[in-house]
C-alpha cells in the first residue's frame, strides 16, 4: 500500500510559498500551510489541506502547525520556509533592532520550524526541506543588505545541517529566486537579467517540487538558482 506524502509550507499565503504549496498539491501531496494573513487557511482549505494562521516567528505557532499536521496525517515528507521581507535601507543606516527583525525574517524563519520538524523526519528515516532564498546569496546586493548577510547565514546553516543528517537520508537546499513576478516589476530589472524576462512562481514551485521529490533523493546542501542567469558566479 503506498504512503501518504504529506508537505509543510510555512509562510505560504501568497507568492512563492502558494505557488509552492499549489504545486505539491497538484503532485499529490497532502498540504499544510501556515500564514500570518489568513490567505493560507483559505489556500489550504481550497487544496483540501489543513491550515493554520500564525507567525513563523513563533515557536508556539510553529509547534501548532506540526501538531496538527501530525494529528491529522501521522507523517511529514517535505518543509518548505518562505518568508516575507525585511529592513531596507544603506548598510550604515540600519539599526540594531532593524539586523534583528532581518534576522528573524530571513535566518530564524528557517531554523524555528526546522527544529521542530526535522526530528519528525529523521523518525521517519527520510524527509526533504526546501527553503526558498536569493539569487543575491553568492553576489550580495546594497539593494537588499539584510536579506543578503542572513540568508548567506542560511547557506551556511543548511550545509552545516545536511552533513549532519543525510545519513538519516533527510535531505536539505536551498532554491534561489531572481527577479520573480511576485515583486514589483521595472524595466532596470527585467533588462538586467539575460533571459530578458522576470521569472514566474510557478517557476519557482517546479523547482521545489523537483526538490522535495524521489528523483532528486541524492540531492542535498545545495544552493540551486532560478534566476534567469543573472548571477553566473561558481
Amino acid at each position: 500500500m503506498s504512503v501518504e506524502k504529506v508537505a509543510v509550507v510555512v509562510a505560504g499565503g501568497s507568492g512563492m510559498g502558494a505557488a509552492a504549496a499549489k504545486r505539491l498539491a497538484a503532485d499529490g501531496f497532502k498540504i499544510a500551510i501556515l500564514s500570518s494573513s489568513g490567505k493560507g487557511e483559505a489556500l489550504a482549505k481550497e487544496l483540501g489541506g489543513l491550515g493554520v494562521t500564525g507567525s513563523n516567528q513563533s515557536n508556539d505557532d510553529l509547534q501548532r502547525l506540526v501538531d496538527l499536521t501530525l494529528e491529522r496525517y501521522g507523517r511529514i515528507d517535505v518543509l518548505v520556509n518562505s518568508g516575507g521581507h525585511g529592513p531596507r535601507a544603506p548598510i550604515l543606516e540600519i539599526t540594531d533592532e532593524q539586523w534583528h527583525t532581518g534576522m528573524d525574517v530571513y535566518l530564524l524563519n528557517v531554523i524555528r520550524p526546522v527544529r521542530i520538524v526535522a526530528p519528525q523526519m529523521v523518525k521517519q528515516k527520510g524527509g526533504a526541506i526546501i527553503n526558498i532564498s536569493t539569487a543575491w546569496v553568492v553576489e550580495p546586493s546594497p539593494m537588499f543588505p539584510t536579506s543578503a548577510v542572513f540568508r548567506a547565514g542560511v547557506a551556511a546553516y543548511t550545509k552545516i545541517f545536511a552533513n549532519t543528517y543525510a545519513v538519516d537520508n533527510v535531505r536539505m537546499n536551498n532554491v534561489l529566486p531572481g527577479w520573480i513576478d511576485s515583486l514589483p516589476a521595472t524595466e532596470e530589472r527585467r533588462d538586467s537579467v539575460p533571459m530578458q524576462r522576470y521569472g514566474t512562481s510557478e517557476e519557482v514551485a517546479a523547482t521545489i517540487a523537483f526538490l522535495a521529490s524521489e528523483g532528486a533523493g541524492y540531492i542535498t546542501g545545495q544552493n540551486i538558482r532560478v534566476d534567469g542567469g543573472i548571477i553566473r558566479a561558481i
